[in-house]
């Protein structure tokens, strides 16, 4: 039985996990598991860890173990402290040797996604064998690169085998973020339910339905769901970029400039912070050309 399934034991610590909810993981009791579902809870527990800024715990409690599900772990944990050479090399060497694991197909991805290498990503996760989190990763790579239709492909196809499966209706949920129209409300829904329900919410999940609710163009509502998430986690750099992003829309530049000092002390090298610094230099090159002229 698939241990992620419906009727598997590990399906609460799983959901718990891709909803945000990593300190419920870290609590997940695991002494009644079966031995055969040890490691993988082992390695939702530890994704955890590092989710909660808490990478070097992760390498440290795992310097003994030698399979190769500890060593992508400790890639991953690697890369997120900075060490990416090092994450990269660990990785390379895994491809190498256990590209069938199904730990190193989603954590070497996504290390190799994060260093920009996407089709060496897209290669290991494609070896996947029914693996609905390597689905889900491979949707949000095909919307990075702006391939919509690829994305809305695995979705589709995911969903005539796991209807009903929380993450599918995630990557779902995606797609239509980047679809648009009826699809915005559809998106809406789903993290709505995922934010609002307490068995479900986290900071992850209300910065999804803020987004969504942004798209709607309902920004008092989208206002207050990345409020909500600031007051507990002010340093949320996910929430702060959007934060961002609705400041400026809605013209509140003081609080734009106050949300982007805070992202930028957070974390100096988020993707919005070097999207802005790319956009600001070439506008100035071209604004430079049409400098106006002293007779």
């Amino acid at each position: 039985m698939d241990p992620f399934s419906a009727e598997g034991e590990l399906l609460t610590v799983h959901n718990a996990f891709h909803q945000g909810q990593y300190q419920a993981v870290l609590d997940f009791d695991t002494s009644s598991l079966s031995e055969s579902n040890v490691v993988p809870a082992r390695i939702l527990k530890l994704r955890a860890q590092v989710a909660n800024g808490d990478a070097q715990g992760a390498i440290s409690s795992i310097k003994k173990e030698s399979a190769p599900d500890f060593a992508a772990v400790e890639a991953l944990a690697q890369y997120s402290l900075g060490d990416t050479s090092a994450a990269t090399k660990q990785v390379e060497q895994l491809v190498e040797s256990s590209s069938e694991n199904a730990t190193v197909q989603i954590l070497g991805g996504i290390v190799l996604q994060a260093d920009g290498r996407t089709e060496e990503a897209l290669s290991l996760l494609s070896k996947h064998q029914g693996n609905l989190e390597a689905i889900a990763l491979i949707t949000q790579i095909h919307l990075q690169q702006n391939r919509i239709d690829l994305a809305l492909k695995e979705v589709l196809a995911a969903r005539k085998w796991a209807q009903d499966s929380l993450l599918v209706n995630i990557a779902e949920s995606w797609v239509g973020m980047r679809v648009g129209g009826e699809s915005y409300q559809s998106a809406f829904y789903v993290f709505e339910e995922m934010a609002q329900t307490p068995s479900s919410t986290s900071t992850k999940s209300l910065v999804c339905q803020a987004v969504s609710e942004l798209h709607l163009g309902r920004l008092p509502e989208a206002e207050a769901a990345l409020n909500q998430v600031l007051q507990n986690e002010p340093k949320d750099v996910e929430a702060l970029a959007n934060a961002i992003v609705l400041a400026t829309i809605m013209g509140k530049a003081s609080e734009q400039q106050q949300h982007l000092n805070e992202l930028q002390d957070s974390q100096p090298d988020h993707a919005l912070l070097i999207d802005l610094e790319e956009k600001s230099s070439l506008f100035d090159q071209a604004a430079g050309k049409y400098a106006a002229k002293v007779a």
